[in-house]
């Protein structure tokens, strides 16, 4: 089923996520949700707080190639336990602020643990957009957006656009 997703500024967008305790079917259909909501957006990761569910889940899939076998990712509690001292930049953009877009810098490779759909602990090491997009998919389960690297006048300008937006899809 797809999933309405919250557009900022939502105050859930800013508050840190509960961790999963319990793997139950209730969460595993949570999951495919979130990869039907992505996949529809389209996007290439979602976190669920992005659809009001404040649990520590996020879902990527960052294959982009015509062609290419889709590689869903499914992680619960993720968390980063290697970070690279090379940094990237790339031009994120966040379902939650369509359209908006700006240059973010990270860690270029980072280790990520966390539990999959069938509640077995995984650990991957993870470069380029792979890299950026857990990194950033991770950040919203501790209530940061990415406009929350930008300055504080580009990041106001980002919000004044989509408080205007959610303005005008309220009117319909």
């Amino acid at each position: 089923m797809i999933r309405n997703i919250l557009l900022h500024p939502d105050p859930r967008l800013k508050k840190p996520c509960a961790p999963v305790t319990d793997m139950t079917d209730e969460l595993r259909s949570l999951a495919d949700d979130m990869l039907a909501t992505m996949y529809d957006a389209p996007g290439i990761g979602l976190a669920a707080p992005q659809i009001g569910v404040m649990h520590r889940l996020i879902v990527m899939d960052c294959v982009k190639e015509e062609g290419e076998r889709p590689r869903p990712l499914v992680m619960f509690n993720p968390e980063i336990i290697a970070a690279s001292d090379a940094l990237n930049t790339y031009e994120e953009g966040c379902l939650s602020i369509p359209e908006q877009f700006a240059d973010v810098t990270r860690p270029a490779d980072v280790d990520v643990r966390w539990i999959d759909i069938d509640g077995n602990e995984q650990t991957e090491t993870f470069t380029k957009l792979w890299a950026t997009c857990v990194q950033h998919e991770i950040d919203h389960l501790d209530g940061k957006l990415f406009i929350d690297y930008l300055k504080p006048m580009k990041r106001q300008m980002i919000t004044r656009k989509m408080t205007k937006l959610k303005r005008e899809l309220a009117r319909g």
